[in-house]
């Protein structure tokens, strides 16, 4: 088997880029494409993605949006309007609260204007690193590395980490990643990590950075060409 190539991000990306070129993109960056990128509509869609499947996301994001895109007017809805604009979405009830709560608190302790750092992101309940990060990178194109299990799934089979927690793996990154990448990087891994990068049985030989991957934890890897 031939040795592996030296990893390069610069490479990398680009081929990535080529790779996915057709497949549908992560939630977030679907909703900002369509217009839904104010950083509001970017936290309160990110908050609904937790633990939920993006082809559940969508929809539910789209109904309720076309009803509320302010935090003033899904301050106004009440939790029995909310929750059929959730609808497949996991764990709704919860969410609904903490979705009503935080549009209100945005509103009657912010002037209506949602905070841009992590840190008031994450004082809202619900917020946490990851959801902060996603909403602030996405809609306002800060650097912040939103790290899933994709991502981090991802860079440690291609050798570059050895880390045992997304939050672990975000440190690290946040060393090796230049900020040109630190938002694409998700944007990128997530449609990757659905199809071609997968958990279980990853498509390797289809994988257009394998000559620079080190396999780490694939059960049967497949050969490099020369």
């Amino acid at each position: 088997m031939p040795a592996l190539r030296p990893f390069d991000w610069d490479i990398a990306f680009e081929r990535l880029r080529a790779h996915l070129r057709g497949v549908p993109p992560a939630a977030m960056f679907a909703l900002r494409d369509e217009g839904f990128n104010s950083l509001f509509e970017q936290l309160v869609a990110s908050l609904l993605s937790a633990r939920t499947r993006d082809e559940d996301v969508l929809p539910a994001c789209r109904r309720l949006f076309a009803v509320a895109r302010s935090p003033a007017a899904l301050a106004a809805l009440d939790e029995a309007r909310l929750l059929p604009l959730l609808a497949g979405v996991t764990f709704p009830e919860p969410k609904a609260r903490d979705l009503l709560a935080l549009a209100r608190r945005i509103r009657d302790e912010h002037g209506g204007a949602t905070p841009d750092t992590p840190e008031g992101l994450m004082a809202f309940r619900g917020v946490g690193p990851k959801v902060a990060a996603l909403a602030l990178g996405v809609a306002l194109g800060r650097p912040f590395i939103a790290v899933d299990i994709h991502v981090h799934r991802i860079t440690n089979r291609w050798g570059i980490l050895a880390t045992p927690t997304p939050e672990k793996t975000q440190a690290a990154l946040e060393q090796l990643l230049s900020a040109a990448y630190r938002v694409e990087i998700n944007e990128r891994l997530v449609p990757f990590g659905k199809t071609t990068c997968t958990g279980f049985r990853p498509r390797c030989p289809e994988c257009p950075l394998l000559d620079m991957c080190a396999q780490v934890g694939v059960a049967t890897a497949s050969p490099r060409s020369a």
